[in-house]
């Protein structure tokens, strides 16, 4: 007996139970949203017959939650439903393709030693439970034992044997390397440190003491075990980058171990690197064929990425129970998939935008084509920068697994669907070389299928049409540049570039009612295609149209701000509007600035003119009035037919009193010295608005 009262094994096994308690302290696991947003182009102002280039814009983002959960203790293979039977003897860790510490749903005690048959629960992928052998047990076992991966029942530790190639570099694929280095304190100096608001917690990844500490004991750590526990530890407190880089160190040194990889995948999950979490669920499979937790946990991957029959082998892979909630997923994938595939065919496009949205609510959230199909939709109801934004980028796709390789929709493999959509953006831009590019891309991937080579053969000879066009109408030979791009158009009834080019030839020839109808067309595809809104501006002032050319260049004003010939063609159209209805135009200047007014005749003067005056009645100790008054300076530079002019009341109250002016900011418009409207402090729209009415 101690003098303190207790036996050494007493003694021994309070300490053990303090390591242990030790281990088990943790935070729970955050989620981690993200948003890829995609990018707009500008549009071509340059020559009539230029390809357009896209505008530039941002994304719809793609958001995926991954949440984690805990468990504790027991070693489960995951290759039977059946549970454990305590009657069999269990595996060590001395068996390289060992699962004890794998990523599961299963939690029981080892002080229990029994698991009810049919326990075993399935790991979707939005949730990731753990399974720790010998770590976080509520039981205290021998003071001569110490916990590591699998406890053998003669309390003997056997460890996994080191391997011979060289281990890989503690750099992650994200690019975070340089970690610090420190030790963890064993006993009862193992504790956790203090929630003090420093430390910063950034897409799962520890920085401060802890972390540094980890990383010193994985550095020290030979035992892959060790590291598999301190990985598992990590992915527990939603540190996904840390419980990666553990997962791989553990891989370095026994990489013919397949729960390794299964618990590589459940972390790259956590960081939504999903076609990565794909290969290590197949590599852990080929290491060994019958590990029921890889085929399940491979199973949800693969439904969310939309391949749904490889995913469904998987999740009926023999002797493994088919969770109930992820068949039903996968049962109304499959419904909402089908008919969307019937809708595309039969060109309902409304329909197949709501299935394609069911098939995404339904699960399949990480699935390029399914957002390609949307995109697609869009293009067919002419919302092309609609369709821009849900496409996702081709070039990132990831189609090096086999699944992914085999797998259909819509009759082509998986690749080739999306250059295929993407070759019909591309040629919808006016990026002809480029669609022929991208859709050859397609033909080399799938080169049986019909759709392809019909694209092909269009694209092919929609660019030869606007090509022969492009030559004619540089040698001015504008009747048969005409009809090659009406060539083209036959073949791509909804390509705005030729039909802006077509309007150009029109133009040329004086056949302006011609030139007007199709840049409307053009309009109708593109709503902000620049050059077609220039060019039906245009026209309508060869044809007299007047207003409507008016409308045309206070679109193109908002579109371009900083162009001066835009703003000089709309006072022109302006003015010849106001000659039109009768006006008298002599006083009507262009442009200028904001005109200040020091005198009561200056500006009875003023505000006489035939054309409209913007008065701004302010007072330059006043707030508001500084605030609104840098806007009007970008009305004067947006309307340059109408005169703007600034009244400081305090300078001159002899026009306050006569134009009877009590609180500023006032704005009163006039036309022929008459007051047609008064504003008391407006909004910036309302002012806007008012003056827009009152330009015309």
């Amino acid at each position: 007996m101690s003098r303190s009262g207790k036996s050494m094994s007493e003694q021994g096994l309070e300490t053990l139970s303090d390591r242990l308690r030790s281990t088990m302290a943790y935070d729970g696991g955050g989620e981690h949203v993200s948003v890829n947003k995609l990018d707009f182009r500008e549009l071509d102002l340059g020559s009539p017959v230029s390809p357009l280039r896209a505008r530039t814009g941002s994304a719809a983002a793609i958001t995926t939650t991954t949440s984690s959960s805990s468990s504790s203790s027991g070693s489960v293979s995951g290759r039977s439903a059946s549970g454990f039977n305590p009657n069999v003897p269990r595996k060590t860790d001395s068996n390289p393709n060992s699962h004890s510490g794998e990523l599961s749903a299963e939690s029981s005690p080892p002080a229990a030693r029994s698991v009810k048959s049919g326990h075993s629960r399935s790991d979707s992928c939005g949730s990731h439970q753990l399974n720790f052998s010998g770590v976080g047990s509520a039981y205290s076992p021998s003071p001569n034992v110490l916990p590591t991966g699998n406890i053998c029942p003669s309390g003997r530790i056997v460890r996994t044997g080191m391997a011979s190639r060289a281990v890989k570099s503690d750099t992650l694929g994200s690019g975070l390397g340089n970690y610090g280095h420190g030790s963890i304190v064993r006993g009862h100096g193992a504790t956790k440190p203090a929630d003090t608001g420093a430390s910063n917690y950034s897409r799962g990844t520890m920085v401060g003491g802890e972390y540094e500490r980890k990383m010193g004991a994985c550095s020290s750590s030979s035992d892959p075990e060790d590291l598999k526990r301190m990985g598992n530890d990590s992915y527990k407190k939603g540190h996904f980058e840390e419980a990666l880089s553990l997962y791989e160190k553990a891989i370095s040194r026994s990489p013919g171990n397949a729960a390794y990889h299964c618990n590589r995948a459940a972390a790259l999950i956590g960081l939504r690197r999903l076609p990565e979490a794909v290969k290590e669920c197949e590599e852990a499979i080929k290491l060994d064929p019958g590990y029921a937790r890889a085929h399940q946990r491979l199973g949800s991957l693969l439904l969310r990425l939309g391949l749904v029959e490889s995913a469904k082998k998987h999740m009926s892979f023999p002797g493994n129970q088919p969770d109930p909630i992820e068949m039903q997923m996968l049962h109304s994938v499959e419904k909402h998939l089908s008919k969307c595939a019937d809708s595309r065919k039969v060109g309902d496009w409304m329909s197949t935008l709501r299935e394609a949205d069911a098939v995404i609510a339904s699960g399949v959230d990480a699935s390029p084509q399914l957002f390609a199909c949307r995109a697609e939709v869009y293009l067919k109801l002419h919302k092309l920068e609609d369709a821009i934004v849900a496409m996702p980028n081709i070039h990132s796709f990831d189609s090096s697994t086999s699944a992914q390789l085999q797998s259909k929709i819509f009759g082509m493999f998986f690749e080739a669907y999306l250059y295929f959509v993407g070759a019909q953006i591309e040629l919808a831009k006016g990026r002809f070389d480029v669609a022929l590019t991208t859709i050859e891309k397609a033909g080399e991937i799938d080169p049986r299928n019909f759709e392809i080579s019909l694209l092909l053969k269009n694209i092919r000879l929609v660019g030869r049409a606007r090509a022969r066009g492009n030559d004619l109408f540089k040698s001015e030979r504008f009747t048969e540049a005409s009809s090659a791009y009406g060539e083209g158009l036959r073949l791509d009834p909804t390509n705005a570039v030729l039909y802006c080019n077509r309007a150009a030839c029109w133009f040329k020839l004086g056949q302006w009612e011609k030139s007007v109808d199709d840049c409307n067309k053009a309009l109708r595809f593109q709503p902000h295609y620049v050059k077609a809104r220039l060019r039906k501006a245009a026209s309508n002032g060869k044809l007299g149209n007047w207003k409507e050319a008016v409308t045309d260049y206070e679109v193109l004003r908002k579109e371009l701000p900083d162009d001066k010939d835009v703003a000089e063609s709309l006072f022109h159209a302006q003015v010849a509007l106001k000659i039109s209805q009768g006006e008298d135009v002599h006083n009507m200047k262009f442009g200028g600035e904001v005109e200040q007014v020091s005198g009561l005749e200056q500006f009875r003067a003023a505000i006489s003119s035939p054309c409209t005056s913007v008065v701004h009645f302010e007072a330059r100790s006043n707030l508001q009035c500084k605030q609104i008054s840098p806007f009007l300076d970008t009305l004067c530079s947006q309307f340059p037919s109408i005169n703007f002019l600034k009244v400081d009341t305090e300078e001159n109250p002899a026009i306050a009193h006569a134009e009877n002016v009590r609180i500023v900011p006032t704005f009163k418009i006039y036309r022929n010295g008459n007051r047609v409207k008064e504003m008391v402090c407006p909004s910036t729209e309302v002012l806007e608005s008012s003056v827009r009415h009152y330009s015309t």
